[in-house]
């Protein structure tokens, strides 16, 4: 069985677009004709310069080798061009391939992913999600309203979830770390405060930044949040500099969550050395792949730490984050996004039930993909998948800021 054929689907999400402006998916066949399903998380470069990097990476490293040698096509694509170093396009783009090939290995052992990595250690994961807006709230609106917030929680909560995350902290912007606003912080005290009041202790707080501040300005706003609990401060300080994530961990009492920027083993065991974070958020679209992912978990696990993987993404990504999720002792929770295209695109083979997944049985990752629907939505859009803001934390008018990749009306 070899590798043999390669395709490419750049999908949009409708409107209001959860998941970013667009999905890299990827299908990869065999000679045989069995057909693997990947997603690449790579945000740096626009979708048109991917499929170039991915046809690429496809071409100079898998192309006619047996899908079974992940760790030799592994080698392969992190020593590309003398470097054997993380690089985040190239791992993006062989992350997603790398999925695939797991997809095809398992239906050609008639067997789910986490079978082969682990076996079965979980029969059910805990999920998490954003708080969107309800139908009855205003898109624009939505991000500064602590009401509306703790509406949404309190829905999510009658779901069945037991952990919900929210991010109105102020801008996430291309200069770096800032100091936050007084009134952002007076934000993010009121939505901790609305929230916990609207969820009582039956869901933890997960408080998302996206290294939007400064070593002395995320813990003067971790400090603020500490009596309301939060499970973790999400990447607090830009990931570049985990020295001063760490020094945010060490004085701040709310544990730190990092990941989703991060890409291989070097860079997360660089996270764990240094105490910076007990909880790693890889996106398997990105961090290396499954078995890259395999190796992160045990890193983790051998320094107390957990694993929630990330989804800021398509179905795909989730369905591998899941098959992960099956098989490490170390899982906290998993992130999901619930929409109809979402539950669409992979025809309704995985979803939440009363806030727990539970890992498929199906061969490979146990999605049946809408090969379809994916093409009926393609991306014609400029943007990259999420972006930062150019201009500054605004001190005078106040932030309202809704994300890397804003949501649009339907």
């Amino acid at each position: 069985m070899k590798l043999q054929d390669l395709d490419i689907i750049v999908t949009a999400p409708p409107a209001p677009g959860w998941g970013g402006r667009y999905w890299i998916l990827v299908k990869v066949t065999t000679d045989t004709g069995i057909t693997g399903w990947g997603e690449c998380y790579a945000a740096s470069v626009g979708p048109e310069a991917m499929r170039a990097v991915i046809s690429d990476v496809f071409a100079r490293h898998m192309l006619g080798e047996n899908p079974e040698n992940i760790e030799l096509m592994f080698r392969r694509a992190y020593s590309s061009g003398f470097t054997q170093r993380p690089d985040l396009t190239v791992m993006g783009a062989f992350s997603g391939l790398e999925i695939a090939c797991w997809d095809i290995i398992g239906k050609h052992r008639d067997r789910p992913v986490h079978a082969l990595i682990g076996g079965r250690m979980n029969d059910r994961i805990r999920a998490y999600s954003y708080l969107y807006p309800l139908t009855q709230h205003n898109l624009t609106d939505f991000w500064t309203a602590p009401d509306q917030a703790a509406e949404s929680a309190a829905e999510l909560v009658r779901q069945g979830y037991t952990a919900v995350k929210f991010d109105p902290a102020g801008p996430y912007t291309m200069r770096g770390g800032h100091m936050p606003a007084m009134r952002d912080i007076s934000m993010s005290v009121a939505f901790c405060a609305v929230i916990r009041d609207a969820v009582g202790d039956r869901a933890d707080l997960l408080f998302g930044t996206h290294g939007q501040f400064t070593t002395a300005g995320a813990i003067r706003l971790g400090q603020a949040l500490e009596p309301y609990m939060p499970l973790w401060f999400e990447e607090p300080v830009p990931p570049d500099n985990i020295d001063e994530m760490a020094r945010v961990a060490a004085t701040v009492r709310i544990p730190v969550a990092t990941g989703e920027r991060l890409t291989t083993r070097a860079e997360f065991a660089a996270v764990l050395r240094s105490g910076a974070a007990s909880i790693l958020q890889p996106a398997l679209g990105r961090c290396g792949g499954i078995w890259e992912a395999r190796k992160i978990a045990a890193l983790a696990e051998a320094h107390c730490a957990q694993m929630a993987p990330h989804l800021y993404a398509g179905p795909v990504e989730w369905a591998a984050n899941i098959q992960l999720a099956a098989c490490i002792p170390n899982i906290l929770m998993l992130e999901s996004i619930e929409t109809s295209f979402h539950a669409a695109l992979i025809r309704g083979t995985i979803s939440v039930q009363d806030g727990f997944v539970e890992p498929p049985e199906a061969p490979g990752l146990g999605i049946d993909v809408d090969e379809d629907l994916a093409r009926a939505h393609p991306y014609t859009g400029s943007g990259l998948h999420l972006e930062m803001q150019e201009a500054p934390c605004d001190y005078v008018n106040g932030n309202a800021f809704q994300g890397g990749a804003p949501a649009t009306e339907g």
